[in-house]
């Protein structure tokens, strides 16, 4: 499974101060994900978090992938989802236009919680 995590959305979803440093709130969301990976899936699974404006540049780990995003990450995660039409995929958000888009191209939605517990 191609799970796609929309970091920007994921991190805001807590009020903790994350505004201060996108970039290190960043990495610790992949740390996390790379230490933690899709809790309830024990299946394999590929991550790839996608980081937009003051995030990009955030590097990859063994376990996750990190896209900068050029532009807008929305629109990132939506082409990630095209890219992939005959594989499983899961994008976490809780971004309501976002869902629409990569339900439309066949992918399953989940909210921030499942990564973030």
């Amino acid at each position: 499974m191609l799970v796609i995590v929309d970091g920007a959305n994921v991190v805001g979803s807590r009020p903790d101060g994350w505004w201060r440093d996108r970039r290190g709130a960043a990495e610790r969301l992949r740390d996390r994900l790379a230490g933690a990976g899709l809790p309830g899936h024990g299946g394999a699974v590929e991550i790839v978090l996608v980081v937009e404006g003051a995030a990009r540049g955030v590097e990859s780990v063994p376990g996750v992938r990190v896209e900068s995003a050029p532009g807008s990450g929305d629109d990132r995660i939506v082409e990630l989802a095209a890219e992939h039409p005959g594989r499983p995929r899961l994008v976490v958000t809780a971004d309501r236009e976002l869902r629409r888009r990569v339900t439309g191209l066949g992918a399953e939605v989940t909210g921030p919680r499942a990564v973030l517990g």
